[in-house]
Parts: structure tokens; C-alpha cells; sequence
């Protein structure tokens, strides 16, 4: 419709493409590029826009199970590709369809996170590390949480409600950079 963007048509077109050419190839593997930006972008996208909290895994097989979708970079932060790519003197090629967009939301949201990472300097890496440390008996979905067939047991559980839980100090999964949980 007028007014609104063409990413998730331009993405499945890209998809479709690139499935077609992997199979003339006999290619089972796709390497996307994404970034662990795009990810969390994905995210916020999935829940603010979708109404799921849903993202991209870093692996997963394609919906026909033909293919394995990887995404290599998917832990790398994109200010540190921007920074790699004109180190090396890569060229890079815009998207100028999605760039002429108005109402674009990946740009929003984008814009929302590296404000709050320039207010709350950490943010970013800690929602990262949220979305490899899921506790599904906390969310609201029936399907991944059994609520309704809950019984006191009287015997303590790890998924329990640890509302005051001591705070942990453990490594995190970028290079560098100490997560604290709560």
C-alpha cells in the first residue's frame, strides 16, 4: 500500500532468490550477513510491530528444511563492521530503495537503540545477552509454559520466581565485556 515500506517484500524476494540459486548450485548453506544489531533490530521490530518476541537465531533450518540458514556475524556489532570495512577498504553498496523510504521502522528502531546505548552506555549488550538467556516459565506463552497444569510441589525449582536473585558476574559472549545479572 501508499505510504508503506517494501522490506519484508524486497526480503522475500532477496530470500527467494537466494534459495533458487542455492539449489541450481546444490548448495544446502546460506551465510547471511546480519549483525548483532540487525538482530536485536529484528526483535524490537518482531514485538513492536508483529506482537511476538520473536528475532533471528544465529542458525536455523529454512521453513522447508531444505536449507541452514548461518549468520556468522551475528555477534559482531555493526559499528564494528562499518569500522573493519573501511579499514579494509570495502565498498560498500547501499540499499536505495530501503534509504528513500519513509516510515522505514528498522531505521526507527535503530535510531531508538544507539540513543539508549548513548544514554545507558552497556544497553545494548545487555539485551543481547537477554536474548540467549530466556526463563520461558516468566513469559506469557502457554505453548513454551504449562500455567495452567502448575502444582505447589513444595520442592524448590530453578525456574522458580527468584525475584531477589544474587547478582552474577559471568562472562559474556562478546570478547571484552562482563555481563552482570540480577
Amino acid at each position: 500500500p501508499e505510504g508503506k515500506t517494501m522490506c519484508s517484500l524486497c526480503s522475500r524476494l532477496r530470500r527467494g532468490i537466494l534459495y533458487r540459486v542455492a539449489r541450481e548450485l546444490k548448495c544446502n548453506k546460506l551465510a547471511l550477513g546480519h549483525h548483532r544489531d540487525d538482530m536485536l533490530q529484528t526483535f524490537f521490530l518482531n514485538m513492536f510491530f508483529g506482537g511476538k518476541l520473536k528475532g533471528m537465531p544465529p542458525k536455523l533450518v529454512s521453513d522447508n528444511g531444505e536449507f541452514m540458514v548461518i549468520r556468522p556475524l551475528a555477534y559482531v556489532a555493526e559499528s564494528d563492521l562499518i569500522r573493519w570495512a573501511a579499514h579494509r577498504q570495502f565498498p560498500i553498496i547501499p540499499c536505495t530503495l530501503c534509504g528513500s523510504q519513509e516510515n522505514l521502522q528498522r531505521l526507527q528502531v535503530g535510531n531508538m537503540l544507539r540513543e539508549w546505548q548513548k544514554k545507558h552506555p552497556g544497553r545494548i549488550e545487555n539485551m543481547f545477552s537477554a536474548l540467549q538467556n530466556v526463563v520461558p516459565s516468566h513469559l506469557m506463552d502457554a505453548k513454551l509454559h504449562g500455567f495452567k497444569d502448575l502444582k505447589i510441589t513444595g520442592i524448590e525449582s530453578d525456574d522458580g520466581d527468584k525475584a531477589f536473585d544474587e547478582e552474577e558476574f559471568k562472562e559474556s559472549s562478546l570478547p571484552g565485556i562482563q555481563v552482570i545479572s540480577m
